[in-house]
């Protein structure tokens, strides 16, 4: 049964003619005689089943198929082989100028029908691989991201700085409800280093991460993946083009880029350990002496401390140089 709350309906209407008649169930349901007994005789000639008042595909049986020109046809499998990126809106400003006309909603479909039918390159990447020398289709495999649309727990994130044309990349963390922060500096900008990064949080951080949210950069992924899962981490991702969700880790990025790196670019350019040697101490600074408006103005350490009991107070405490 495809529309069981319109054969309930249907059976309250026939209820209600044989009680009170046509004239009554016209007024009552605006429907006419020769509907009810149609919707009768069915019902008898089915036996009473009520399945008989189920309402028929209203789907047109026959439909217009869409008629494309030999001419046209071929120029656009043509043009998208010899230019894969051509474009529906394109193509159809160089028909109109071969002297057909077609709309770009056309042409679109058009493309869509031939992609259906394989008439058109697929359009996907290939692989190199030197060992055989021989292209292979690339495989993309799309893995689910864990989204939220609050945060807690720790933000990690990647501060980007160009020194006299030299890169060079400082991932920065910040735990919401405590604000205890930590960073460091990298030459590179990969999953391995985000992954070692992760873990020297996790060393210095004097309290347990169960979760944490980054954006969808890549180094966000594979190995930085793999510590999140060897750690028992729940790893968030925060949704594209949407820099709010990560507020807390971009409101220290700018402290930290104001306060710390333009201050030290040459060293950071030059000497990225002395410069990370640096960072621990301002970091120490950081977490235990400077005021946060945030926490009624005590350092993240005060902070973190007066939310213990007296037995922990010695239990947890930071190694940030360690």
């Amino acid at each position: 049964m495809r529309n069981k709350q319109e054969v309930d309906r249907r059976v309250r209407i026939l209820d209600f003619w044989k009680k009170h008649g046509t004239g009554a169930a016209h007024d009552a349901f605006g429907i006419s005689k020769r509907t009810l007994y149609r919707w009768q005789r069915v019902l008898k000639k089915n036996s009473g089943h009520l399945e008989a008042l189920d309402p028929e595909r209203t789907v047109p049986k026959g439909r217009r198929k869409r008629i494309i020109l030999p001419d046209v046809q071929m120029f656009i499998i043509k043009e998208r082989t010899e230019h894969p990126r051509l474009g529906k809106k394109k193509l159809a400003v160089l028909l109109r100028e071969e002297g057909y006309d077609v709309s770009e909603s056309y042409v679109g479909r058009v493309i869509f029908d031939l992609k259906k039918h394989h008439l058109l390159p697929s359009g996907k990447k290939l692989s190199f691989y030197a060992r055989t020398g021989a292209h292979h289709e690339a495989h993309t495999y799309q893995h689910k991201k864990l989204r939220r649309s609050h945060t807690r727990g720790m933000e990690i994130d990647t501060v980007i700085r160009f020194v006299d044309g030299i890169k060079r990349y400082i991932l920065t963390a910040i735990d919401v409800e405590k604000k205890f922060a930590f960073a460091g500096a990298y030459t590179t900008h990969s999953s391995a280093n985000a992954a070692d990064f992760l873990k020297k949080v996790i060393d210095v951080c004097p309290f347990p991460i169960e979760e944490l949210q980054t954006d969808n950069g890549s180094e966000f992924a594979r190995h930085f993946e793999g510590a999140c899962a060897s750690l028992g981490l729940t790893h968030f991702h925060s949704y594209p083009r949407s820099p709010k969700m990560n507020a807390h880790i971009e409101r220290f990025n700018r402290t930290l880029s104001e306060d710390f790196i333009m201050l030290n670019r040459t060293l950071l350019r030059d000497d990225v350990d002395a410069f990370n040697e640096k960072l621990v101490d301002w970091l120490i600074w950081y977490n235990t002496v400077r005021p946060h408006a945030s926490l009624g103005l005590v350092s993240p350490l005060r902070y973190i401390v007066s939310t213990l009991t007296v037995g922990e107070c010695q239990k947890y405490w930071t190694r940030t140089r360690a």
